[in-house]
This record gives structure tokens, C-alpha cells and sequence, in this order.
């Protein structure tokens, strides 16, 4: 199943894959064959191989041009077979020769980058279930998903893709929903609740009561709405042809109005032979071909040259969330322990149950474990409940770590977690010791270091609209769009809803939807340009996309617009260009300056200049990205890596400021202490060192000093504020208590530091460290 044909595309996708190199051949052939016999005295062998090779252009050409009618207009193929006949009919049979060269090379450009072309969707049915298990009373049986009825009584296995909507009929059911929302972490579906075909069952066996057949379930609609999408899409107009539409009439009027005044019919062919669009046929291919190159180098898979053109126009751009801007897999945010506990405590502890479940969460647990150093116990007695978590018994205590039963008693501590899980759009691990909480891992899924970069690079590229589709909750979504500074936020929406608003787009402007999942690919089919972030996506986005992303990397995304914008610029460029020189050549030969054999040399010596500017595609272009040296490139990999190893320092300075709220006694001074050794021995050096080895090194590339400054101003103020808390602890009492009149002020300074090292750290990976990912 692949995105649907037009009627008017059908003649070009079914030619013969090898006609356009077969033309190509037999032209070089018969031109060299014809100059052969022309230097060797042989006349009349000559232009009957010369006349030859032209006919042999003429029935492909017309063809060709036969086909562009069909489609509602004339293209640069009528002005060619004009002068192939010309040239036939006066015997001016080197100049035919040497535009059937053209015209086939030309051709044999277009079609190389034309083959690249795929819009299979195969993915999606291949990953549609084809079976069911079906239960009837005590008995299961499986059966052809096609055969299910609504009412039917299902068992969904673990690992198991659910075949039809349904609702769950017993034991909740834990669902990774990321195929139909993108969103990667599992949902759990208590009993009642409704489940969607297409889901994957990430916990265990569960009975589910369908409510649709297969053919009106969600998934089979994302089928149908793929390939109705994909129908809709019009053929790209090629960029040649688009400026045929005035050169071809003026040409055919000059040659029309010398052959009258003159009464000459050479005179006419010799401007059809200098009107010959060459420039139009080479260098808009070869910048075409030059930019899908550029590209590919870079990890960009474009499908074909209209979709390069395309890219190249767009003016709004409509992106996924999950995975495109945001990791596609959840992180540790922050550690929360209960009083009397230490956050690194909580996430060992956490982490050692987890390690041997294949949650997500517990993956992102455990991965931020193993990242802080920390060494993880080997549990016993470990079961895992699916939606609720694993229990075992570490350190001779009955641990869990998971969900909090739903009528479980929260303290106050506990109260602010689930508060500050709704501000954050946060999923939230607690640590419970004998059923009691007493810690709490936050995880989210982060936006991408490089997004910010990447959407400032596209603003400069031309993109005047950026808007965000997904199915995640509003709160957490306009989150989102507030930082990156997108122009339209869209949450909440289902496949069907994301369609909808690229349709609703693309009749503002040329549209770009970007995506990465099962769900997108109705949504990057429906768009003018689909774009599929390929490293870890679904096949079916890729499949469903224009331009497939092969590294997990967004600021791709970037370089793919940029070169598109470029190629673009080169071929206009290129095709103006050698328009102009056309002109003043056809007003030579209208003069009967230039005889067509003439005049096809200096065609030919137009194209070669052409072609030459087309090439310039292939250079590398710095514009968009600033060139590092390498050691440059090592020192932002370092202190990136720096990053990773303080993320501690920054939770203890918010967990001491925290420890204040219950008092100014010597455990609370004690994490004051501890903290200032921290950033004594750990923070502050690290800040220094980017002070004096970062900044400079990056200052050539930024263009100077200037560039870093406001950089410096935050070291200035973190100094200022460890100093500060460095005096609290000067000024604390001999009986290792602060003084009343201190703890406002040092609360302050501690959630300020926290503040302005978060924002800090932030700053710095967006804007430093995303220039060497």
C-alpha cells in the first residue's frame, strides 16, 4: 500500500526505467560518431549519424510533452521538440544532434533524482495484528482479527498489539499508547476504561469486551486515513516548467517574427536552436541532484527532487512533540527523599528494584543511577505488579517502587510531590519502605538540547509559522510552545485531528509536518512535505515521509531546509541566468548572426556555465552552522559531560533550601555545609574552567568575546551567591544553629542559586553545547 497515483503521474512513474540512460547513450554516440565521420571527410555519414541521433530524441520528446499536456500545460519539452524538427526540416542536423545530447542528459538527471521516490506505507499493515484471541466461556481461541464482533470477550498478552477498541473487562491493563500518541510512557486503563486498536499491552494478560470490529477500529481508520491523505497530494510542477510557461511563447514569437521578416526558415530554427532550454533541463536537475547529495551526507534522505523544490518553498512548519522535539523517552527530573532520607539514597534504592524491570520508567531510573555512580543492591524476593511496580527486599527492608495505592495516605512531603508532578507535567516513581513513602523519583520526557537552535535556524531559513501537533495533555504541551517560542500550540489531538490541521495549513501556505511515530504518518502523508525522524521512529513515518532524518538528531531538520532553500536559490539563479544569455543569443540569430550550428556551440558553452553555478550546491555551506575546530569540539563534549556529573549539586542545593522549611537546627545547617563543600570542590571549579578554557575557544566562532558575556555575568552571579551562603555558615552560632535573622535571607540565596544554576546549565547546553551534539 503506498500513497496514492494521480492519473496525470501514471505515464512518467510507468516509463521504462532505463529509457532516459538508453537516450542518453545513443545521443553521445551519434554525436561522436557523426564528428568522427566528419573528420575523416565522410559528409554525408556524418549527418546521417547526427539525424539519427535527433530523431532518436524526437519520440521519447514527444512523448514527453504529450504527457505535460495531459497535466494542463506546456513544459520545456515543447520548445526542444520544436527545435529537434527545425533542425530536421533544414538540414541543420550537428544542431539537432547536439540538443537531443542536451535533452537527453537533462532527462537522465531528473529521472535519477525522480527514482529516489517511495510512498510505501507497508508498515502499517504489517504491524496490524491479524489475529485475536477469542474466549468463550472457560475456552481461548485465536482467531482472524477480522472475524471479532463487537461484545466479544478478548485476551490481550503481553507484548500483544490490541486488534479492535474495546474496553477493559477485568484486571486494569497497562498500554504503551505511543504508536496512536507518540507519548512514551505506558498509561494505565482501569476496569471500564476504553482502549484503542493498535496499542501495545506493556504489563500483563488482560480481558478486554470489544466494541468495534476491525474495520471500524482506530487503527484500521489511520489505514484509511494514510491512504486518503497521500490521494491528495498533487504532483509537483517542475521548477523548469513553471518558467517555460513565458519562455516558451516568447521564443516561438521571436522565431515566428524572424522567419516573417527575414522570410528565412533557418533563422527561425536558429533561435529555436539558442531558445533551447538547457538551462532549464540541466541546471535546475543539477542543482536538484547536487542538493539531495548534500544532504544525504548529512543523514537527510530526501525522496525525490519536487520534494527538495517543495522543502525549499515552504513557509510553515508543523512538528510532533514526542521524539521530534522532545527526547522520545523519559529522564530523571528530580529526586525527592522524605525527611531523614538523602535523595542519592532514594534513587539507589529505587534504581535496585528496578533494574531488572523492562519499564520505561525503571529504565530511566536506573540509567540515572548508574550516571551518578551509584551501586545499585541486588534485591530478593522481587515481583512486579503490571501498572503499579516491582517489590522486593533490599537491606533486609520490604521495599516498593511504583505507583501509591489509591487511597494511600500522603504526607505532607508526598502532598507537594504530586502538586509539583501537575506543574511539571511529570510521571512520579515513589520509594515506599514497608508500604511506607519515603522518596519519590520525577521523570519527564526532556526537550532536546538542540531544539531551540534548530527552530532559530529555520526562522532564518524562511519558515514564518511554527506549530506544535500532539496528543499529549494541554498543560505540559503549552509548556512547550511557551519555551521554544512556537507561533500555535495544538494538544490533545488524535490522528484524525492532526490530518485535519495540516489540511488546514496547507491552504495558507506550502506545509512541512515533521513526525516520528505510527501516528504521524496520515499526518506527514496529508502534508505538502512530510518529514520523519527515522533513527528511532516507526517505519511507517519514514515510509509515509518526503524526508527521512536517519540520525536522531533535530537540528538535521535545519540543514535539510537550509540546503533546500539553497539548491532552490542556485537552480532560479542558474535557470535566470542562462534564460538571459538565451535572449541575446536568439536576438543574434533573429539578426541572422548566428547559424544554428553556430548558435547550438554557444548553447552548449551557456549550459557548461550553468551547470558549473548548479555545482555550487555541492558546497559546504557554514552559513547555518559555525565551523569548530576540533579541539573546540572536545572541550564542549567535556563540559557537556561535566553537565551530567553536577546534576547532583543542583538537586542538593534545592534539597537544602527545602530543609529549611523545617527549621535552622544543626541538621539543617549540616546540609547548608554540605552543599557549600560541593560547590567549593565540584561547581565552582567547573565554572571556572569554562571561564577561562570554554568561552575563549568559542569566542572566534560566535564572533568574539561579545558572545559570551551574559554567560560570564551568571559565573559572576553564582560566585556571588556561594560567597554568600559561605558567610551564612561563618556567621551560624557556636551551637551549630543559624540565627533567626539569617534564615530568610539564606533560603533566598539557596532557591536563587538553584534558580540561576538551572537556567544557566540550560542556556548553555541550547546555545554551546548543541553546536557539537
Amino acid at each position: 500500500m503506498g500513497r496514492a497515483v494521480s492519473r496525470s503521474q501514471l505515464p512518467r512513474l510507468l516509463a521504462p526505467p532505463g529509457l532516459e540512460i538508453g537516450l542518453l547513450a545513443v545521443t553521445a554516440i551519434a554525436l561522436v560518431a557523426g564528428g568522427v565521420c566528419r573528420l575523416v571527410g565522410a559528409t554525408e555519414w556524418a549527418d546521417l549519424c547526427w539525424g539519427l541521433g535527433t530523431v532518436a530524441a524526437v519520440v521519447p520528446a514527444v512523448g514527453w510533452v504529450l504527457d505535460t499536456l495531459r497535466r494542463g500545460h506546456a513544459g520545456v519539452d515543447l520548445i526542444a521538440v520544436l527545435a529537434l524538427g527545425g533542425t530536421l526540416a533544414v538540414g541543420e542536423y550537428l544542431a539537432g544532434a547536439l540538443i537531443a545530447l542536451m535533452l537527453a542528459s537533462g532527462r537522465a538527471l531528473e529521472s535519477a533524482a525522480q527514482r529516489r521516490a517511495s510512498r510505501d506505507l507497508r508498515a502499517l499493515l504489517e504491524r496490524a495484528p491479524r489475529t485475536a484471541r477469542l474466549r468463550t466461556g472457560d475456552e481461548v481461541r485465536t482467531v482472524p482479527s477480522a472475524e471479532v464482533e463487537a461484545g466479544d470477550l478478548l485476551v490481550v498478552g503481553p507484548g500483544e498489539v490490541v486488534a479492535v477498541d474495546g474496553l477493559v473487562a477485568g484486571e486494569p491493563a497497562v498500554l504503551d499508547e505511543s504508536a496512536l500518541t507518540g507519548e512514551s510512557l505506558a498509561v494505565r486503563r482501569a476496569q471500564g476504561e476504553p482502549v484503542r486498536s493498535g496499542v501495545v499491552n506493556a504489563g500483563g494478560a488482560f480481558e478486554l469486551r470489544a466494541t468495534a470490529r476491525e474495520q471500524d477500529s482506530t487503527y484500521a481508520g489511520i489505514v484509511r486515513l494514510a491512504r486518503e491523505a497521500g490521494a491528495e497530494s498533487a504532483p509537483v510542477v517542475r521548477l523548469a516548467d513553471r518558467y517555460a510557461a513565458w519562455f516558451l511563447p516568447l521564443s516561438v514569437a521571436v522565431a515566428g517574427l524572424a522567419w516573417m521578416l527575414s522570410g528565412s526558415a533557418v533563422r527561425a530554427v536558429a533561435v529555436l536552436v539558442v531558445a533551447t532550454p538547457c538551462p532549464l533541463l540541466l541546471a535546475a536537475p543539477v542543482a536538484v541532484v547536487s542538493g539531495l547529495s548534500r544532504a544525504s551526507r548529512l543523514g537527510v534522505v530526501v525522496r525525490d527532487g519536487g520534494a527538495l523544490e517543495n522543502l525549499g518553498r515552504a513557509r510553515t512548519l508543523l512538528l510532533d512533540k514526542t521524539g521530534t522535539l522532545t527526547g522520545g523517552r523519559p529522564r530523571v527530573l528530580d529526586v525527592v527523599a522524605a525527611p531523614g532520607w538523602q535523595s542519592a539514597q532514594v534513587l539507589r534504592l529505587a534504581a535496585s528494584l528496578d533494574q531488572y524491570s523492562p519499564h520505561v520508567l525503571a529504565q530511566a531510573v536506573v540509567e540515572e543511577a548508574r550516571r551518578r555512580g551509584l551501586r545499585l543492591s541486588v534485591p530478593a524476593d522481587v515481583s512486579e505488579e503490571p501498572g503499579r511496580g516491582a517489590v522486593g527486599t533490599v537491606a533486609g527492608r520490604r521495599m516498593g517502587v511504583g505507583r501509591l495505592s489509591d487511597g494511600a495516605e500522603r504526607p505532607f512531603w508526598a502532598r507537594s510531590v504530586d502538586n509539583r508532578a501537575v506543574l511539571d507535567g511529570a510521571s512520579v516513581a515513589w520509594l515506599t519502605a514497608d508500604t511506607v513513602p519515603v522518596g519519590a523519583v520525577l521523570l519527564r520526557d526532556p526537550l532536546r538540547a538542540d531544539a531551540s537552535r534548530t527552530l532559530r535556524r529555520l526562522r532564518a531559513a524562511g519558515i514564518d509559522r511554527l506549530v506544535m501537533l500532539t496528543g499529549d495533555r494541554r498543560e505540559p504541551a503549552r509548556e512547550v510552545g511557551a519555551v521554544l517560542g512556537l507561533d500555535g500550540v495544538r494538544a490533545g489531538l488524535t490522528p484524525a485531528g492532526k490530518v485535519a490541521a495540516v489540511r488546514a495549513e496547507r491552504e495558507r501556505a506550502v506545509t512541512v509536518m515533521v513526525g516520528d511515530g505510527v501516528n504521524d504518518a496520515p499526518a506527514l502523508a496529508a502534508a505538502d512535505i512530510g518529514v520523519a525522524m527515522g533513527a528511532r521512529g516507526a517505519t511507517a513515518s519514514s515510509e509515509a515521509a518526503d524526508v527521512v532524518l536517519t540520525t536522531d538528531r533535530v537540528d538535521r531538520l535545519a540543514d535539510a531546509v537550509a540546503i533546500a532553500v539553497r539548491s532552490r536559490r542556485i537552480a532560479v539563479q542558474s535557470a535566470l541566468g542562462g534564460m538571459a544569455l538565451s535572449l541575446v543569443a536568439m536576438a543574434a540569430a533573429a539578426c541572422g548572426v548566428l547559424p544554428p550550428a553556430l548558435g547550438a556551440l554557444l548553447q552548449e558553452g551557456i549550459d557548461v556555465a550553468v551547470i558549473l553555478n548548479a555545482l555550487r550546491v555541492l558546497r559546504d555551506d557554514r552559513a547555518g552552522r559555525p565551523a569548530l575546530t576540533p579541539a573546540t569540539e572536545a572541550l564542549i563534549h567535556r563540559f557537556a559531560s561535566e553537565h551530567d556529573d553536577l546534576r547532583d549539586v543542583v538537586d542538593a542545593v534545592r534539597e537544602a533550601a527545602d530543609r529549611l522549611t523545617d527549621g535552622r537546627g544543626p541538621k539543617s545547617l549540616a546540609a547548608v555545609a554540605d552543599v557549600h563543600r560541593l560547590l567549593t570542590e565540584r561547581l565552582l571549579p567547573h565554572e571556572y574552567a569554562e571561564e577561562h578554557e570554554l568561552y575563549p575557544a568559542l569566542a572566534p566562532t560566535l564572533g568574539g568575546p561579545e558572545a559570551t558575556a551574559t554567560m560570564s555575568r551568571a559565573h559572576s552571579e553564582i560566585d556571588r551567591l556561594s560567597r554568600r551562603i559561605a558567610t551564612h555558615l561563618t556567621l551560624a552560632g557556636p551551637d551549630g544553629e543559624l540565627a533567626p535573622e539569617q534564615l530568610d535571607d539564606l533560603r533566598a540565596c539557596l532557591y536563587g542559586l538553584h534558580t540561576v544554576l538551572r537556567l544557566h546549565f540550560t542556556q548553555e547546553e541550547e546555545n554551546y553545547f548543541s553546536l557539537a551534539p
